[in-house]
């Protein structure tokens, strides 16, 4: 048996990584002609920007409808505020950084810290999402230590199986280590034309103080998943194996 060097298992490895990366530099780059609906689904304001802002800039400048479907409004997140208070801050700033992403916000009604998963909630969350007809949805990675990120994902995948697999099913991840866990990526978007779209998007969020909070780690991530893939700035997917593969829509 010819020993493979860890050289040479590195090198394979970033040319799997290359060769899986033609169908998610961009969403629909194989069809310029062909628009594709794409959701982002979010626990709070500033997880989807955080997550994959990245992503969201490079899709709408190529001309794809983006909408950033957020669980809550971020009511818990800002201390010695109401919820009305934080609620109507922190919707504030979600439109700011969906303007600057080029997305359109989308709120499903839940509360920040009290969200719920049963019946109800399924029924309502997929009515919402399924209403924006999606291509391709990104959601949360499910081992996630926030519970408000756990419910969107539950909420995303049901949403998913209820509209009988129809669109494409993609997780992202948010403060890898602290939050996501065990998440590997299988997809990577590289986002080294787009990062400062990001940031400016995650800036928004001012009451969350992103420069002194959560995008230091969020930085960290977009060059790390960048190294992994070759590039300089890069977010990181994990595809579920029974998406469909419909046209382009492969992230």
């Amino acid at each position: 048996m010819t020993k493979i060097t860890r050289r040479e298992l590195l090198g394979n490895s970033v040319l799997a990584i290359a060769a899986s990366r033609t169908g998610l530099p961009t969403l629909g780059m194989a069809s310029a002609d062909r628009k594709l609906k794409i959701v982002v689904v979010g626990g709070h304001p500033d997880d989807p920007e955080s997550g994959c802002g990245g992503t969201i800039a490079l899709h709408t400048s190529l001309g794809h409808d983006v909408s950033i479907l957020y669980l809550t409004r971020g009511e818990a997140g800002i201390e010695g505020k109401t919820h009305e208070e934080a609620a109507a801050i922190r919707t504030a700033e979600s439109e700011k950084a969906c303007s600057i992403l080029g997305a359109h916000p989308v709120f499903a009604g839940q509360i920040d810290g009290d969200t719920e998963i049963n019946r109800a909630r399924y029924a309502n969350f997929a009515k919402v999402l399924l209403n924006e007809d999606p291509d391709i949805v990104l959601t949360h990675w499910p081992v996630d230590t926030h519970r408000d990120h756990r419910a969107a994902s539950l909420l995303a995948y049901d949403a998913w199986l209820e509209s009988g697999r129809k669109f494409a099913l993609y997780y992202y991840e948010v403060d890898a280590g602290e939050q996501t866990q065990v998440f590997h990526p299988t997809h990577y978007v590289d986002i080294t034309q787009t990062e400062g779209r990001k940031r400016a998007a995650c800036f928004a969020h001012v009451s969350q103080q992103p420069e002194t909070t959560f995008y230091m780690l969020h930085d960290m991530m977009n060059r790390f998943r960048g190294m992994e893939c070759g590039v300089k700035y890069a977010e990181g997917f994990v595809r579920h194996t029974q998406s469909l593969s419909r046209d382009n829509c492969v992230l």
